[in-house]
């Protein structure tokens, strides 16, 4: 069974949301607190319910081995995550911009694969060398734009059986579209967001490279250890393992002294907070501290 730690959630800044300002309500049950108006998350929930997510994810591959899941994160943060870790457990993924429709309009947006396959074949073949130069370029700008936008799922011959999503804020068409024809989303939701019409919510910072990596590796742990259970012809249940009771014990020490101390807030908010608003946010923690 594939886990996580709370020393993980911890290390990768799991628990820095959004400023209080820019809260969702309805993330509310998810909230820890507040520091230097930022908004912590429950990292004891979020642990629980990724893990929750990680069970279903890898039970569903030992059930359906042929089972397919689409990984969705655009923002510039997400795009390298996402890729590569789709890639390493043999799945789909969209991390430049999603199509309206790619999942509710399947079969125009496989028209739009196919015309990308004749392309590459044309280059292949030697049909495009014969084409004037004028045909060439139109060509290769026809290309470039459908790679862009279709190269993660370029093999996707059919609809995915889970959807997982990086911002749900951002990518809710996507959300919309799962949900309509009840494909079941698993996602990380950050402070800002709204958890409806997520079926496995997981509470966490979404902006952060680490954070943003760490749930990404972990669900293509679990998918690649699903599908090597059912591989093997193991009919295996996924067992919760109680933690013991010495480990979490230190567990809750740890985030119980990261939240009472100002300065360790701060150090692992610069840290983990690479680019984007987060990093802003913590710049501006710095100053209220140092002042």
């Amino acid at each position: 069974m594939i886990t996580v730690t709370m020393k993980e959630l911890l290390e990768a800044g799991v628990h820095f949301g959004h400023q209080v300002r820019r809260w969702h309500p309805k993330m509310k049950d998810y909230i820890f607190g507040a520091r230097n108006g930022i908004h912590i998350i429950d990292l004891q929930k979020t642990q629980k319910l990724f893990q929750e997510a990680l069970n279903f994810i890898e039970q569903y591959m030992i059930d359906h081995p042929n089972a397919t899941v689409l990984f969705v994160g655009t923002k510039r943060q997400a795009q390298d995550a996402i890729k590569e870790e789709a890639e390493r457990c043999g799945m789909f993924y969209v991390n430049n911009r999603w199509l309206g429709g790619l999942l509710t309009n399947f079969k125009t947006v496989q028209n739009s694969i196919k015309r990308l396959k004749d392309l590459e074949a044309m280059k292949e073949d030697g049909r495009y060398e014969k084409l004037t130069k004028k045909e060439r370029l139109r060509i290769d700008r026809q290309l470039e734009k459908l790679r862009k936008n279709l190269i993660g799922i370029k093999e996707m011959k059919r609809l995915p059986d889970i959807v997982f999503i990086i911002d749900v804020k951002k990518e809710e068409i996507a959300v919309k579209e799962a949900n309509r024809l009840g494909i079941p989303v698993v996602a990380v939701v950050d402070t800002n967001c709204s958890p409806e019409g997520i079926d496995y919510v997981i509470p966490g910072n979404d902006d952060a490279l680490r954070a943003v990596r760490l749930f990404a590796s972990r669900v293509a742990d679990a998918i690649i250890e699903g599908k090597q259970i059912a591989t093997e012809g193991g009919s295996m249940l996924i067992h919760k393992e109680a933690v013991e009771q010495a480990d979490q014990v230190e567990a809750d020490a740890n985030w119980a002294s990261l939240l009472g101390d100002g300065d360790n807030i701060s150090s692992a908010k610069e840290a983990s907070s690479e680019l984007g608003e987060k990093a802003a946010e913590a710049e501006k923690i710095s100053e209220v501290q140092t002042n």
